[in-house]
């Protein structure tokens, strides 16, 4: 007697997609992506036409140059700087507490909360690095200026209203910013020739 082959029932698959659609639905609602963050870079407004050969002359005090080559050596207005040594040479030339003649000029401006000031808010802080400047050298040096106008305005609100940036008031804040405002201008990567 010859045994007869039992046909297994064939699995219905039809709602098989329907369910993996609503598994991807679900970890797309439910799963938080992160988001990349560029640098926050406000460039300052270009001048009237008949504004830019008065200032021209001037202009030039009121820009600190900052360069990084391909060895990552940093030059800080024609002088060789370890990048520990930023930060305060940045915070001297924002606040130019001495009115010196190399950093930028002051003029008056009435701010709520401050009255009627002397700051130095025309101030640009140019950087430029190599092509083959490495990643790390970079960033360290974008942190270093962030965190130069970071404690300048935390210095401020600490002297004016007696508590951190971070704890004013939004009105406040926009005040300490208007007397520091963060001006970094990045020039496009470039080759420089030799050490």
């Amino acid at each position: 007697m010859a045994k007869t082959k039992r046909k297994v029932p064939g699995i219905n698959a039809t709602s098989t997609a329907d369910i993996s659609f609503m598994l991807l639905i679900f970890f797309l609602v439910t799963t938080s992506m992160d988001t990349d963050r560029g640098l926050a870079r406000r460039l300052p407004p270009p001048p009237e036409t008949q504004e830019q050969t008065d200032n021209a002359i001037v202009k030039e005090r009121n820009v600190l140059q900052v360069r990084l080559n391909k060895f990552d050596e940093l030059l800080v207005n024609g002088e060789i700087l370890d990048v520990k040594q930023l930060r305060e040479k940045v915070k001297e030339f924002i606040a130019n507490p001495n009115n010196d003649e190399n950093f930028p000029e002051k003029h008056a401006k009435t701010l709520p909360f401050f009255g009627d000031v002397m700051l130095t808010d025309k101030h640009v802080i140019s950087v430029q690095n190599d092509v083959d400047t490495s990643y790390d050298m970079y960033i360290q040096v974008q942190n270093e200026l962030v965190a130069a106008y970071n404690e300048l305005r935390n210095e401020l609100a600490q002297g004016q209203f007696g508590k951190t940036f971070a704890e004013c008031s939004e009105e406040e804040k926009e005040a300490i910013i208007d007397y520091y405002p963060q001006k970094i201008s990045e020039a496009e990567p470039r080759k420089y020739v030799g050490r």
